[in-house]
């Protein structure tokens, strides 16, 4: 399948900027169109075209295309060429699984080391959702659902759980954006919960409200995978949710 005129407009914007090493903006640029959903899993990226669309010549798209394959964004098949990456079951339920801990115990650390400033920002980040969601804004949507747990990992105070939350941050976004609109109005409601418990100092609560927040995220993505599979004439598997 070949790049689509929208996904050459969709482009426009990240045209490469010269300063920057050229390698790692080439690089940046076509992963943030993969984990914005605008390459979708599977497509056949294209040498040329992508230089067309980024403003560079075929050689550091080469190599970024490489640079994706190796931390396995991108697949190279002999013969064939470039293909976005399509992640199986088991690789979106074992990094959604280790999110939901890292989170869990961000949340309760953050309604630990409450502040005044920090609610402020999450509730304004809430607000921004929940606009969002009623102007059905799903790009905005995922980005401040990013944004929010990003915050409550940096008020946790806990510096190691900040890195390892960053190492699979695109991962969850990638992840996410399939069902950001079906979780719509049900995820912002559980941020505004869980923002309401770490305000309150609950870190018991916090936990708790995280960990079924992230469990509801998960359960809906491998639905959603197994309903595509069933579609595509693939039968599909039950899904369960996990206890803490």
């Amino acid at each position: 399948m070949s790049l689509s005129e929208t996904q050459h407009e969709a482009a426009g914007a990240r045209r490469i900027a010269r300063p920057v090493p050229l390698r790692e903006s080439v690089y940046n640029a076509i992963l943030d169109m993969i984990v914005s959903r605008n390459l979708q899993p599977g497509q056949h990226l294209v040498e040329s075209e992508l230089a067309v669309m980024l403003g560079v010549s075929r050689q550091p798209v080469r190599e970024a295309l490489q640079w994706l394959k190796n931390d396995g964004w991108v697949d190279l098949r002999p013969g064939l060429g470039a293909y976005v990456h399509t992640p199986t079951v088991e690789e979106a339920d074992q990094l959604l699984a280790v999110r939901r801990l890292l989170e869990t115990e961000s949340a309760r650390l953050a309604a630990q080391h409450v502040t005044e400033e920090g609610i402020t920002h999450l509730r304004d980040i809430c607000r921004q959702g929940f606009a969002a969601l009623e102007a059905e804004d799903v790009a905005t949507m995922v980005a401040l659902n990013a944004e929010l747990h990003a915050t409550v990992m940096r008020l946790s105070g806990n510096d190691v759980l900040v890195e390892l939350a960053s190492q699979v941050d695109r991962r969850v976004r990638w992840y996410y954006t399939p069902v950001a609109r079906h979780r719509g109005a049900q995820s912002w409601s559980e941020h505004s919960a869980l923002i309401d418990a770490i305000a309150a100092g609950n870190a018991d609560r916090a936990a708790e409200v995280m960990h079924a927040h992230t469990e509801h995220t998960r359960v809906s993505y491998l639905e959603q995978q197994d309903k595509s599979g069933a579609d595509a004439g693939t039968p599909a598997r039950p899904v369960t949710a996990r206890q803490p």
